[in-house]
């Protein structure tokens, strides 16, 4: 029998847990679904999930990319939040991308399909409806 991937955990190293805990809550819009131990989990989809943990060491490195529905309606709710984005790229393909830097300087980064740009938005790691 071949094993089969079925969820994703993706973890993210950071220096200082209190303040990445109040900066992905804020990134978010919510807290995160679960604690374990030190590890912080947001659900982002189905059978994906975001954790951070701490660990300064290691803290700082690391890419995330999230696809997305409605980036500017997005952008604009992180603004509010206080929440800077580096300036938004559109690529040949009709992607758009744009990095959010987290506490420690890491490209959390946003690539809404071309389709997806008339799409109503979604709050960052919203759960879509089954």
């Amino acid at each position: 029998m071949q094993s089969a991937i079925t969820d994703l955990f993706a973890g993210v190293p950071v220096s200082d847990l209190d303040a990445s805990l109040g900066w992905y809550t804020r990134f978010f819009g919510r807290p995160p679904d679960r604690r374990v131990g030190n590890e912080m989990l947001w659900e982002l989809g189905e059978h994906a999930w975001l954790f951070i943990e701490p660990n300064a060491p290691r803290a700082g490195a690391g890419r995330i990319t999230l696809a997305v529905v409605g980036l500017n309606a997005l952008l604009e709710r992180l603004a509010a939040q206080q929440i800077d984005h580096h300036p938004i790229e559109s690529y040949s393909n009709g992607v758009r991308h744009v990095k959010v830097p987290d506490p420690d300087g890491k490209a959390i980064a946003f690539a809404e399909p071309p389709d997806a740009a008339s799409a109503p938005p979604r709050a960052a790691g919203t759960v879509a409806s089954s």
